[in-house]
């Protein structure tokens, strides 16, 4: 009998919700599925020395394609499961004409109104690395303003406890996600591009474990796509499940 097929994800619930349906596709195959989480860079080094044959996802070319980069050679892209890109949002209460651009933290009523620290998660996620790198560019240290990585957790209850609470808040987040489900987030436009493109969450196969995934499993997951929204949905309802379970 044929070992299980090792699906690896980043781990963070999202990323746990598209992989959910791939584990899906290949289990109506017949196949059975090893699972695994790790943070972003390691997850790609696990893909590179053969730990996992099945990643969900490669966010290319904006957030992940640094941790491709060394094993590119190595693995082979499926599909796009969904569009992801990356924001910094504010809670819908906190008015457009107050606060629509990243520049307009640097005014008022944002300088009176809006918290200092921005709270994000790992420092391997893309919108980490842009996040650092905007508090630098646009110059807002000099009022205070600074990011802070730290669990899922940190970040999403940060937020949710803001809206609850009528206080304007920035999160570093991206779509798809499950507080977009909940939710109203307004994104800020970011005149100087620091965000990253639209990516493509490209689901990635090692090129030695096409054989035991078999063609016909290979054939409907290069047909799979999931969307934004979707996933957004997925997560929601997978958090919620955690919470009645725990």
């Amino acid at each position: 009998m044929s070992r299980a097929i090792r699906v690896g994800h980043i781990g963070l619930s999202f990323h746990d919700a598209s992989a959910t349906v791939v584990e899906g596709v290949l289990q109506r195959h017949g196949l059975q599925v090893e699972r695994s989480a790790a943070p972003h860079e390691e997850m790609f080094k696990r893909l590179g020395r053969g730990e996992v044959d099945i990643l969900v996802s490669a966010w290319l070319p904006s957030s992940h394609q640094i941790y491709l980069d060394p094993i590119a050679d190595g693995v082979r892209k499926l599909t796009v499961l969904y569009s992801p890109y990356c924001i910094w949002g504010v809670p819908d209460f906190v008015p457009v004409e107050a606060v629509a651009s990243v520049s307009d933290l640097l005014e008022e009523p944002a300088l009176t109104r809006m918290e200092r620290k921005i709270q994000g998660i790992n420092p391997g996620a893309g919108i980490s690395r842009f996040s650092q790198e905007m508090i630098s560019r646009y110059g807002l240290g000099r009022a205070g303003y600074h990011f802070e990585t730290g669990t899922e957790a940190d970040c999403f209850d940060t937020f949710e406890t803001a809206y609850k609470e009528k206080r304007w808040v920035v999160i570093p987040l991206w779509h798809p996600q499950y507080l977009h489900n909940r939710y109203k987030i307004r994104a800020l436009d970011e005149p100087l591009g620091l965000l990253g493109s639209r990516d493509e969450a490209t689901l990635l196969v090692r090129k030695d474990a096409e054989l035991i995934v078999g063609p016909e499993a290979l054939a409907e997951l290069s047909d799979l796509h999931i969307g934004n929204d979707k996933v957004s949905a997925l997560d929601d309802e997978l958090r919620a499940a955690s919470v009645l379970t725990s």
